[in-house]
């Protein structure tokens, strides 16, 4: 029986011929009748002639991913285990390292299959399915996963729109709670049971190992957006003079003083602040508070009562906050997950907070996915994380 064929624009031809592994839906010129969620498709040119294999699955990316460039690809068990046994080679030195027990196992397209990501927290892996089209394959996926001898539980989280109530607990042994992992040698609290997030945001492992490395020695420093105080943790460990921990959520403080007590440090000695970032900074400014380093990684989207923020067009203002609480030579670690623009847009944002400031800056460092987070050259966009260390000069 042959597969539907998905037919591209023309003028979007190359892109898929170089590559591209989405199904944009303002690139598809034709969608056939009665496609389901996790068909299998043959993406095609306009005249119908073959480019790639793909499945057809619904998710707020686009309608679909490519997974491979044969005709008679499918989507079974050695499909699954062929890319899993990639996946683990090129995490090798992950396992190896005996510091960190917890890192990304396998990152969607950036490891050949779009639309699933998998975790690993010393032995547990994290499912995530993006669209009801790539969790009709759980069987045979979860099948490879199953086989292999460090896992001991699983854990899945459904991304797309579900009726289901079922526990994120799907197979093997369940882990405790809070599940304690490693990263660069500092103890994290996470939660594999515990709703969308864990406890702690693995894609900014090499963020934190910088800041312990390189910044944060007697330095005061402000952590916006805290989460449960990660960065806050690892400036510690870095020897930093003191910490402000800010966020929004009521568990906030809960979560945060967990992080510090599992390092074995007095969260009375820090400040734990559950208030809104930017209240907080017309309380610091009116204080005149000065510190050392910031840390501003806040959500793309956030809404409270009063503010709405949108990083594709609010972050220079957040910016320009943190610029009058940075100290004389300060740092500033601006980081956004924000897909929607580039790094050089993303750069270009800094470069507008600081007109009219009278404070200049350099770029120390950048960063982006560390290498568990696969990405693909042909697909830019995948490298969603884009993280700029500012030196204020004045």
């Amino acid at each position: 029986m042959k597969a539907p064929k998905i037919k591209i624009k023309k003028q979007y031809l190359s892109k898929y011929q170089n590559g591209y592994p989405l199904l944009a839906p303002e690139w598809i010129q034709s969608l056939p009748e009665g496609l389901k969620e996790g068909d299998l498709v043959d993406v095609s040119s306009p005249d119908g002639k073959f480019i790639a294999k793909g499945y057809y699955g619904k998710q707020n990316k686009g309608l679909g991913w490519i997974f491979s460039a044969e005709r008679e690809g499918k989507l079974d068990g050695s499909f699954f285990q062929r890319v899993m046994n990639q996946a683990l080679t090129l995490r090798k030195s992950l396992f190896d390292d005996e510091l960190t027990t917890a890192f990304r196992l396998f990152n969607g397209e950036g490891d050949g299959l779009g639309g699933i990501t998998v975790d690993y927290y010393d032995g547990f892996l994290l499912i995530q399915w993006y669209s009801l089209g790539i969790y009709r394959y759980k069987k045979a996926f979860l099948k490879v996963l199953s086989t292999l001898s460090f896992v001991k539980g699983i854990y899945e989280k459904k991304r797309f729109e579900t009726s289901e109530e079922t526990s994120d607990f799907i197979w093997g042994k369940e882990a405790p709670a809070p599940l304690l992992i490693k990263e660069n040698g500092i103890t994290y609290a996470t939660y594999l049971n515990d709703g969308w997030m864990t406890g702690i945001f693995l894609d900014q492992r090499e963020v934190r190992k910088r800041i312990m490395d390189e910044y944060a020695l007697s330095k005061r420093v402000l952590n916006t957006f805290s989460y449960t105080g990660a960065f806050s943790v690892a400036a510690l460990y870095g020897g930093a003079a003191h910490t402000t921990s800010v966020d929004v959520a009521k568990r906030s403080l809960a979560k945060t003083t967990e992080q510090l007590e599992v390092n074995g440090m007095d969260p009375a000695s820090q400040a734990i602040v559950v208030e809104d970032v930017f209240h907080y900074f017309k309380y610091a400014k009116r204080k005149g508070l000065q510190f050392d380093l910031v840390i501003s990684d806040p959500p793309s989207f956030a809404r409270t009562k009063k503010i709405t923020f949108r990083a594709s067009k609010d972050y220079p203002e957040l910016l320009r906050d943190l610029i009058e609480i940075t100290a004389l030579n300060g740092v500033i670690v601006a980081s956004t997950n924000y897909a929607g623009f580039s790094l050089t847009k993303f750069a270009q944002q800094v470069k507008e907070a600081f007109k009219g400031t009278k404070r200049s800056y350099k770029i120390r460092e950048t960063f982006q996915l560390p290498t568990d987070f696969a990405t693909l050259q042909s697909f830019p966009e995948g490298n969603y994380l884009k993280v700029l260390f500012l030196e204020l000069d004045v």
